[in-house]
């Protein structure tokens, strides 16, 4: 198995050296790994006390950003690494100011992973909900460096639970602790023998939670909205934005925000020119302007949208119509009632709030006409819904105190224990 899986380390490398030909993203996976190794040799610092975190990307990245940011609180004396996979994550995040060193991860050739922990000589290893590298998994068990798996979640399809899967049934048994979202993980697990399983939730909640807490004044917002009630439609595509003009059109004395998820501007254009109250784009604002003349204002711009939730009382989650919604929790934590595409059922939160009756999917612009007509008009059962979405994005907190006080017990221990045999 490990040489069928080499093997296949390989033959990936190579199918991204020839995609990177023409794919501008394989070519940066590819350039960002150059001399990568030297970098890293050269610039980490030996001696001291670091923990390697590792995250696929931005989603995984957000997940998380809160253990650091509490290891950071907690021991401001670790160093914290964060290597990413993709390079949508790295791009991004590579100027994060909460880690000490940032680099893309190393490919998974024993030689790489050997060469790699030899650097870095981590005095622990997290990774976040997934990504189960083999040879790395397997040298970190060897070193007996502690390593933990964050806000993982199973299903009983993955490879983990299929015949041929005992090389990662086996991978799996190198984390000291397997910190899962929820009970039909943990149950999955105990059924191949694992033990080491405690169920603690999604560190999101407590990202989304410390975002609400930190959420920004946006002054053209705030003279957009006035005095009237605000929809806000995050990270949209053509298949949502087609509802969502029905519902402005239907709804003109509403207010709405649409943030869509690409900016592009003959999708912005077409949105303009779909909406029959008046549309603005938040770029093109002049100071002195009347925006309160349009009804729709385009969010085109990033960084803005998990604190213009702050500001609504129903919030749309765009994606729903493609390969799966986008974060719902950073609407949920306001307290707002939520509705979506048909394709949320991979997204456990989603599922959960679609029980309580927080969220609602629509396949049709009468459906969400529907759904907001009954919010709208019913405010008993509004204030009811958005009691209940702020109840459940804060019951599920506190994944992130748990996994950081269980990691930096453990690294104590083992400081304590070097120094008695010293």
């Amino acid at each position: 198995m490990s040489l069928i899986y080499n093997i296949g380390i390989r033959a990936y490398e190579c199918g991204i050296a020839i995609a990177s030909l023409w794919d501008s993203k394989a070519r940066r996976w590819r350039e960002g790994r150059r001399g990568l190794l030297e970098q890293m040799a050269e610039r980490i610092t030996r001696g001291e006390p670091i923990i390697w975190i590792h995250a696929a990307s931005l989603g995984e990245f957000e997940q998380g950003r809160p253990i650091i940011e509490r290891i950071k609180a907690l021991r401001p004396d670790i160093r914290i690494l964060l290597t990413f996979f993709s390079p949508s994550g790295y791009e991004i995040r590579k100027d994060f100011p909460g880690a000490d060193y940032i680099f893309y991860l190393p490919s998974d050739r024993p030689e790489n992973v050997r060469r790699f922990l030899d650097i870095v000589r981590p005095e622990a290893a997290i990774f976040i909900k997934y990504e189960f590298w083999l040879n790395y998994l397997g040298e970190l068990r060897q070193r007996d460096i502690a390593t933990y798996l964050v806000s993982a979640i199973f299903r009983p399809r993955s490879i983990f639970f299929r015949p041929w899967g005992g090389a990662w049934r086996e991978a799996l048994r190198g984390f000291r602790t397997l910190y899962v979202q929820d009970e039909s993980s943990k149950t999955l697990l105990e059924d191949i023998g694992l033990r080491n399983i405690t169920v603690a939730g999604d560190t999101r909640f407590d990202r989304v939670r410390e975002i609400a807490r930190q959420a920004k004044r946006i002054p053209i917002v705030e003279r957009f909205k006035g005095t009237d009630d605000l929809f806000v439609a995050g990270s949209t595509w053509g298949e949502d934005e087609r509802l969502l003009i029905d519902l402005a059109n239907s709804n003109p004395t509403t207010r709405f925000i649409i943030a869509p998820h690409e900016m592009d501007d003959r999708r912005i254009e077409r949105i303009i020119a779909s909406i029959r109250g008046g549309c603005v784009r938040y770029t093109q604002v002049a100071p002195e302007s009347d925006i309160r003349s349009a009804q729709v204002m385009i969010l085109d711009t990033i960084g803005l949208l998990s604190s213009l939730y702050g500001y609504a009382r129903w919030a749309y989650i765009g994606g729903g119509f493609g390969r799966g919604i986008h974060n719902t929790l950073e609407a949920a934590t306001f307290g707002l009632p939520l509705a979506f595409g048909p394709n949320y059922q991979k997204f456990r939160e989603a599922r959960e709030m679609v029980a309580r009756g927080i969220a609602t999917p629509v396949r049709s612009s009468c459906e969400l006409e529907a759904w907001f007509t009954r919010l709208n008009n019913d405010g008993a059962l509004h204030s009811k819904l958005a009691d209940a979405a702020r109840q459940y994005t804060s019951s599920n907190c506190g994944a992130t105190e748990l996994v950081t006080e269980a990691v930096i017990k453990q690294l104590d221990q083992r400081t304590a224990s070097a120094q008695t045999h010293h």
